[in-house]
This record gives structure tokens, sequence and C-alpha cells, in this order.
């Protein structure tokens, strides 16, 4: 048998990469985000913020269910999530649908941006 340096156990410094490039990837497929004409950012504490473009159909799947932007005017605004259509108001509270939490964060000319959590709150 044949030692050859460098070929025993990681180092630890290769050790911590090789977890964090493992956590980083769990975290990505957790998360399974997809959009269409829609920008999303989820935490791996089960929060998502979709930015949803105006003037196009933009929809998201996030934390297992889609969510679409169905209509907006002046600071009111209509999404599905979950298969369940519910109007938001800016700075009014969560709305439960299908067991998650929605709030909607702003509206622009250009966008609208909406929180989903699981459960209420989150």
């Amino acid at each position: 048998m044949t030692n050859r340096p460098g070929n025993t156990s990681l180092t630890p410094a290769r050790r911590a990469a090789s977890a964090l490039a493992g956590l980083a990837l769990g975290v990505a497929l957790l998360a399974g985000c997809s959009s269409e004409g829609a920008d999303t950012d989820c935490s791996i504490a089960g929060s998502c913020t979709i930015t949803f473009q105006r003037g196009v159909e933009a929809s998201a799947s996030i934390l297992g269910v889609e969510a679409k932007l169905v209509g907006a005017e002046g600071e009111q605004v209509t999404v599905e999530v979950a298969g369940e259509q519910v109007t938001l108001l800016t700075g009014q509270q969560a709305a439960e649908v299908g067991g998650l939490s929605v709030t909607l964060d702003s509206v622009t000319d250009q966008e609208v941006k909406i929180r989903v959590s699981q459960g209420s709150g989150g």
C-alpha cells in the first residue's frame, strides 16, 4: 500500500467549505422557487418575498404553491395563492390563504411586492 501525502482526511478548512456548499444546495432545493414575470427571495425560515412585474402575466412557485398577480388598482391588489384569490391593501394585516400568510408590501406603477409566509406572521 502506498502512502500519498495529502490523500488523508480533509483539512478542517476543506470540511467547512464542503459543509457550506452542501448547506447552500440544500437551501436552494428547499426553497424550490421558480417564476415568470416575477422575482422571488425566499428565506430558510419559510418566508418568501415575491416582486411581480406589472403589465405581464406574472407568477411564481414558492413554498410548494403557485402565486399569481391577478390585478392591481391603486393600493388594492388581487393575487391568487394556492388556487385561492385574495384582495390585499398596503398596510393591511396578513390574509390567511391555504395555511399561508399573505401580505402586500408595496405597489408601484411597475411592480407589486407581496410576502408569503408559512403559518401566521412568519
